[in-house]
């Protein structure tokens, strides 16, 4: 199944995005397919890596969602960021690395262990920009969080999600799955769960989108992204 999708019939959202921020060669591709073959199954809630404690593996997401999180001593939490299909886990250039947060699943997820990638290597190349990209989501959080406000929140991470799903080819007719509950979003944007739904009968009402439980459309993107002010996180002019 996975070699019939590198060869074109069925590509992997996993395959599909690194393809899409650089252009994989013969060698990349034979990597990735030997490093599926270790694909492994991780339940939902169940930990990928632990805060403080040390990366033995880095990853790459291959389906499910997974989240980066801090989670405080009196149980509160904070979603740093949200890791979908073709995403790295713990990719460290230096030895020995510590994650610096935990990484949980938030659907039943896939994963396998990430191919070691030459430097100037398009496999390497790939690697490069997707790290730039995660830099660029997380200063769109601590933006997110200091100076929208809760209507913007939720409509600038709904665009993230649809940008950076539609870059893995999992978007479809501007509808993509959202394995997230409403707590969880309250969690990621510094809301309270009551107050995400009522942004959220908002946001239905003024014909941004379409949701129910699992999944998202988008009415207009780009009208939405106008409205807002949001920036599409680049990091490559390709």
């Amino acid at each position: 199944m996975i070699r019939g999708q590198v060869r074109g019939e069925v590509r992997s959202p996993a395959l599909t995005r690194l393809g899409a921020l650089a252009s994989l060669d013969q060698a990349a591709h034979e990597a990735l397919v030997a490093a599926m073959e270790e694909t492994r199954s991780v339940r939902v809630r169940r930990d990928l890596m632990t805060e403080g404690r040390e990366i033995l593996q880095p990853l790459l997401l291959l389906s499910g969602w997974a989240a980066r999180v801090r989670l405080l001593p009196d149980g509160r939490r904070q979603f740093l960021s949200f890791l979908l299909p073709g995403d790295l886990i713990g990719a460290c250039d230096h030895p020995h690395a510590l994650a610096v947060s935990t990484v949980v699943a938030m659907s039943d997820v896939q994963v396998c262990p990430l191919p070691h990638a030459e430097p100037g290597t398009p496999l390497h190349v790939a690697y490069a920009i997707s790290r730039a990209m995660d830099e660029g989501h997380l200063l769109a959080q601590i933006t997110r969080l200091g100076r929208l406000n809760a209507q913007e929140r939720i409509s600038d991470l709904l665009l993230e999600l649809y940008e950076r799903l539609t870059l893995n080819g999992t978007v479809h007719g501007n509808g993509f799955d959202l394995p997230l509950t409403q707590e969880t979003l309250a969690d990621a944007l510094g809301l309270t769960s009551v107050h995400v739904n009522r942004m959220l009968q908002q946001a239905r009402r003024e014909g941004d989108l379409q949701w129910r439980v699992g999944h998202v459309r988008l009415t207009d993107p780009a009208g939405l992204a106008r409205k807002i002010g949001h920036v599409a996180v680049r990091v490559s002019e390709r």
